[in-house]
């Protein structure tokens, strides 16, 4: 492979990736979406992640963290509901991993809120409330 994603493939992939973005907190394995795109798990998560930075269980991962840190800002349901509401089955790895991309835990996040202000630009809104990818958040301050 030449480290392209073929057309057909790019297509198969990203009704992959569309269909985690429409059914993020359905049960999703790579198994099952590789089986309804007719590719193989390998071959799907090996061409998903170099059309899209990253492997289909991060970018899952991303999606539920990002549809949580909405849930927190703008309901009163505890961190558990909002855990298996987005789709994760372990508190544990959701608290992990939303600390990962957030760069604080659930509950601090639902205290402090996202870092924007009143009349701020939707789009400037939006990407201030975006899980980080691809990389940690940074610390922290202290």
């Amino acid at each position: 492979m030449t480290g392209r994603v073929d057309l057909d493939t790019l297509v198969r992939v990203r009704r992959v990736r569309d269909r985690m973005d429409r059914a993020y907190a359905q049960p999703l394995d790579v198994e099952s979406l590789a089986r309804d795109v007719h590719l193989s798990a390998g071959h799907l998560s090996r061409q998903f992640k170099l059309a899209y930075g990253e492997s289909p269980y991060a970018y899952l991962m991303t999606r539920r963290i990002e549809r949580a840190m909405t849930l927190l800002r703008t309901t009163d349901r505890s961190v558990t509901e909002i855990c298996f509401a987005v789709g994760c089955q372990s508190l544990g790895t959701f608290s992990t991993r939303f600390s990962e991309l957030v760069g604080v835990a659930p509950s601090v996040y639902r205290e402090q809120g996202a870092p924007f202000r009143p009349g701020m630009l939707p789009c400037i809104a939006k990407n201030l409330t975006r899980p980080i990818r691809n990389r940690e958040a940074p610390a922290a301050s202290e």
